[in-house]
């Protein structure tokens, strides 16, 4: 371009800058920045130029004339236009070519919509169509099951029906055996088929299906039974055609009646063992069960009744006189019988009955009825106490307490039996105690005291020294007392307990043979009655027979005091009771009984106020005063109760002597020192009373001289009667301790007394009066007492 054109050109090259495409723009921009950039000079508008022309496609062409120029920039500019809507244009065409695509796919999808609308109601049919048709097979199929179920549940009920058949031909067959291996599997069909008819009686035909089977029932039943019973007959029959009169003590019993029945149990058990286990269910098997029972037991009964009645029959005739060998013998014979029937009956049977327990105490009863006659008879308390141990202790606590399950029926004959000896036996002891201790009428020799005693004391005394020269030999002084116990003795005043030392030797005092007869027979037969009795009757008898054994001892101390002595009197009775109270103590039961009695003072008063005469005119007087309403609501008879104890009775007893005894020895030894000490308090009182004044040494009964001779009588009365005393209590008692407590409050009396002599002499005499009177001291009073004591003892 020339320079001319410089200024419009540039503004048409800005213009067609302008109208150029952004990307040749750039484009033309990238080519030529590094030319502009590398060099160092800037371009001329003429190198633009043709570059741009270059660019344009036009370096071939040249402007030189204005008119070229516009000429060219119109057809630029036409270009520009073109240019510039082509990229609409083909945007244009480019968006109808996606229309149209999108026309063609939304045809297409609309036809598929069209065609799935189609599926989709096909398969909306074809699935409900499926759905029906699988419903229905289901449902095909759940009724086929259940059809199935019906005809396997209908196949299954009728087939308990239809066993009925088969069991009728079964039992009707002649050859069917009870002991063949199809009869038990064909009797529980026939309890299973029984069973389930009875729990369906809704069942058409359930009573004439029930009705039959319950025959086949009695049929199966009745050969059970049949062939059972003849079974335990034959037995019967082919033992008593072989040896009737064998009995079951003999050498050949044991084959007889058991070996053979157990031999035949095998045969029967099984069915029985059927029947056993059936029993609970149906009543048909318990009846039959129960006769097959009755049936075993009358054959055994049948066996074993005269049997065992000839084994009783012999062994009373080879113990007719002695009574506990025929009851040992024959309570020994019976626990065997009872002990093999139970043997054999479980051979038989599995489970017990009430039924064998009868038969046994049947059985048992034959003996019963032998022994019974000849114990009421009995009249030794002995005899009858050593059947009550035979009966209790052997028998019942031995054999029945080891076997009691087999032993019942033998057990409850045994306490029958036991029963009537225990009565025999209180009676008999009622008898004894009035005949023999209360009604005892004693000897001449069994009041002979104390000459029996000082005998007998010579005799061990010439034993023992007949011993020294033989000392291998026992002497009768070494003889021990049996069942040694303790005593204790009550004194006055307190009860002392007194628990002796066992002594090597024992006085004849204590020998069993100088024992006063009642005590003997008292304590012999609560002896025998302790362990044979019960407690309460025991109580009952031992308060009866110990009261009148005290009774009697009281009879023999008065006889023996009128003989003899007070002292002889008074020192047996209590050498008795002592010996009563110490043989009671092992006796471990209480003594005590209680009584009812009526009293009638009520009534008694009531009947005097209806045989008042002022209460005739008000006894048919209907008020509060009327003595008929009276008697009737006041004249009541009351209970009253009241407790005897005996043990206390003999220590009641047993006290009173003892402070008898203490009494009487006081006042032997210091009597005339009470008399005067009596005075001397009778004289105070008065003084003290508003009397006199008195002055003891005054008084002519208690001058010095006087009182001494009264001290040294007293004194002398000591020492001479003192040693006999003490002599009799060793006698007696033979027991040092014993003896020291019995005499110790004598002692302490004697100890006493003086020591009052002396606090009154002391104030009323003068030392002058003191030397006549010449009164032992307190010292010589504990030497001289004491001294006498110890040189009994030594």
């Amino acid at each position: 371009v020339s320079p001319v054109l410089g200024d419009r050109a540039e503004r048409c090259f800005v213009v067609f800058c302008e109208q150029l495409p952004i990307e040749d723009l750039c484009s033309l921009t990238s080519q030529s920045l590094p030319v502009l950039v590398t060099a160092a000079v800037p371009e001329s508008t003429e190198d633009v130029l043709l570059k741009g022309f270059a660019t344009l496609g036009m370096e071939d062409e040249r402007i030189e004339t204005a008119q070229q120029f516009f000429s060219w920039f119109a057809q630029v500019q036409t270009q520009m236009d073109q240019d510039e809507g082509a990229k609409y244009r083909q945007m244009r065409d480019y968006l109808s070519g996606f229309q149209e695509q999108c026309d063609a796919i939304l045809n297409d999808v609309n036809s598929a919509l069209q065609h799935l609308e189609s599926l989709q109601k096909q398969y909306l049919f074809v699935s409900t169509k499926t759905g029906t048709l699988h419903e229905a097979c289901e449902q095909l199929l759940k009724e086929q099951s259940e059809l199935v179920d019906l005809a396997e549940n209908i196949q299954q009920k009728l087939s308990y029906f239809n066993e009925l058949e088969n069991i009728n031909t079964k039992l009707n067959s002649p050859t069917l055996s009870v002991n063949s291996e199809g009869f038990i599997p064909m009797l529980a069909k026939l309890d299973d088929c029984i069973a389930y008819i009875s729990s369906h009686p809704n069942f058409k035909d359930y009573p004439v299906y029930l009705t039959k089977f319950k025959q086949c029932l009695s049929k199966a039943m009745h050969l059970i039974k049949t062939y059972t019973v003849n079974t335990l007959q034959n037995l019967t029959t082919q033992l008593m055609k072989r040896d009737p009169s064998a009995v079951p003590n003999s050498d050949n019993a044991f084959t007889l009646f058991y070996v053979k029945f157990r031999a035949a149990a095998p045969k029967v058990r099984t069915l029985i063992e059927q029947v056993e286990q059936r029993s609970e269910k149906m009543p048909e098997y318990q009846q039959v069960l129960n006769e097959i029972h009755q049936c075993y037991l009358d054959q055994r009964e049948l066996l074993l009744g005269p049997s065992i009645a000839s084994t009783v029959t012999e062994l009373t005739s080879q113990n007719n006189r002695d009574h506990c060998a025929l009851v040992r013998s024959g309570c020994a014979f019976m626990v065997h019988v009872c002990q093999d029937e139970h043997q054999l009956y479980n051979e038989f049977f599995t489970k017990p009955t009430p039924k064998l327990d009868e038969l046994l105490e049947k059985l048992c009863l034959s003996l019963y009825d032998v022994l019974r006659p000849m114990i009421i008879h009995v009249i030794h308390l002995e005899t009858l106490s050593e059947l009550c141990g035979i009966l209790k202790n052997e028998m019942l606590e031995d054999h029945v307490q080891n076997n009691a399950e087999q032993l019942g029926a033998f057990a409850a004959g045994v306490k029958q039996m036991l029963e009537d000896v225990q009565e025999r036996l209180v009676y008999r002891t009622h008898i004894y105690i009035q005949t023999d201790i209360t009604g005892y009428k004693p000897a001449p020799g069994d009041l002979a005291y104390p000459d029996k005693l000082e005998m007998m004391e010579q005799i061990a005394q010439s034993l023992k020294e007949e011993q020294k020269k033989l000392p291998s030999e026992a002497s009768f002084s070494d003889v021990r007392l049996e069942d040694a116990e303790s005593c204790s003795l009550v004194t006055s005043g307190s009860a002392e307990s007194l628990n002796p030392r066992h002594q090597s030797t024992i006085s004849p005092a204590d020998l069993h043979g100088m024992w006063y007869p009642t005590v003997r027979r008292t304590l012999v037969c609560l002896s025998k009655l302790y362990r044979c009795i019960d407690r309460a009757v025991f109580q009952g008898l031992s308060q009866e027979a110990l009261s009148a054994c005290i009774q009697s001892l009281l009879g023999a101390a008065d006889s023996i005091s009128k003989n003899k002595s007070q002292v002889d009197g008074q020192l047996f009775l209590i050498k008795h009771l002592l010996i009563l109270r110490e043989q009671i103590a092992p006796f471990h039961t209480d003594f005590t009984i209680k009584e009812i009695s009526l009293d009638l003072k009520k009534t008694r008063d009531a009947a005097f106020k209806i045989l008042n005469p002022k209460a005739v005119s008000r006894f048919f007087r209907l008020n509060s005063n009327n003595a008929l309403i009276q008697f009737l609501l006041e004249g009541t008879p009351e209970i009253r109760e009241h407790y005897i104890d005996s043990k206390k009775d003999v220590d009641r007893h047993l006290k009173s002597a003892c402070e008898q005894f203490i009494q009487q020895q006081t006042k032997q030894f210091i009597e005339q020192l009470e008399e005067f000490m009596t005075k001397v308090a009778a004289l105070k009182t008065m003084a003290t009373q508003g009397g006199p004044n008195y002055s003891l040494s005054q008084q002519p009964w208690a001058q010095p001289a006087k009182i001494n001779d009264l001290v040294s009588s007293t004194y002398k009365t000591i020492k001479t009667k003192l040693p006999s005393t003490l002599r009799s209590m060793s006698l007696y008692l033979s027991n040092k301790d014993t003896e020291l407590i019995l005499f110790k409050p004598v002692r302490n009396n004697i100890q006493q007394m003086f020591q009052k002599l002396h606090a009154l002499l002391k104030e009323e005499f003068s030392n002058e009066d003191l030397q006549i009177i010449a009164c032992p001291s307190m010292e010589q009073v504990y030497i001289e007492v004491p001294y006498f004591i110890s040189c009994s003892f030594m």
